[in-house]
């Protein structure tokens, strides 16, 4: 197991850095509210939600947030922060799920890119078993045009550890619809933040 998927490498980050991102919402999860509203979401999962900067958005929009997160110091962040009403199960989104309900609306920022092909494959596959008919699934993941892609200790085809034990596993569309497009792909869009990213949507639709 890589640093980066191990609880005490997210708690030390977290700790060291603190709120490291600031409490704006990124652009990604803007993008996603709004989408969210359109569609008429109402509940929404958030597998890895930190301390909750691209949380609160959602909540702000009349939505009824749950978060997963790895780092107990992130959740007592978001706690000071958000308040105590939302509900944040502890643990790492391989070992989903956490409860046995359904959500309109899934929303995963910058996290799949951190984890391993199988890992990758499980997480897409657990949020689509617990999207509700008709609901929408949002990944956020880094882009092969990233200036960080090709850098580091090749670790296998297109992922690579770039520094203090972080791997990454790097996009492209080919790649997007070899991993998501049996859970309902619908749409690839690029986001250009602090990385450059894509917005992969899915929707979950009766057989």
């Amino acid at each position: 197991m890589k640093d980066n998927e191990k609880p005490e490498f997210w708690e030390a980050a977290f700790t060291e850095k603190q709120e490291m991102w600031g409490f704006a919402p990124a652009k990604s999860a803007v993008l996603t509210k709004d989408f969210f509203a359109e569609k008429a979401v109402k509940q929404v999962l958030i597998p890895g939600i930190g301390y909750g900067r691209n949380a609160q958005i959602f909540r702000n929009a009349g939505m009824t947030v749950t978060g997963i997160e790895i780092s107990q110091t992130a959740i007592d962040m978001a706690r000071k922060h958000y308040g105590a009403d939302m509900t944040i199960y502890y643990g790492s989104v391989t070992d989903m799920p956490f409860d046995a309900r359904h959500y309109d609306g899934i929303f995963c920022y910058a996290l799949i890119h951190l984890l391993d092909s199988a890992e990758r494959q499980k997480l897409i596959q657990d949020c689509y078993k617990q999207l509700a008919e008709n609901g929408y699934m949002v990944f956020v993941a880094i882009s092969k045009t990233a200036p960080t892609y090709g850098k580091g200790k090749f670790i296998s085809e297109d992922r690579y550890e770039i520094f203090d034990g972080v791997t990454m596993y790097f996009y492209d569309r080919e790649s997007i619809e070899a991993e998501f497009g049996a859970a309902g792909l619908i749409d690839v869009v690029e986001v250009e933040e602090n990385f450059p990213f894509f917005l992969i949507t899915c929707k979950k639709v009766a057989n």
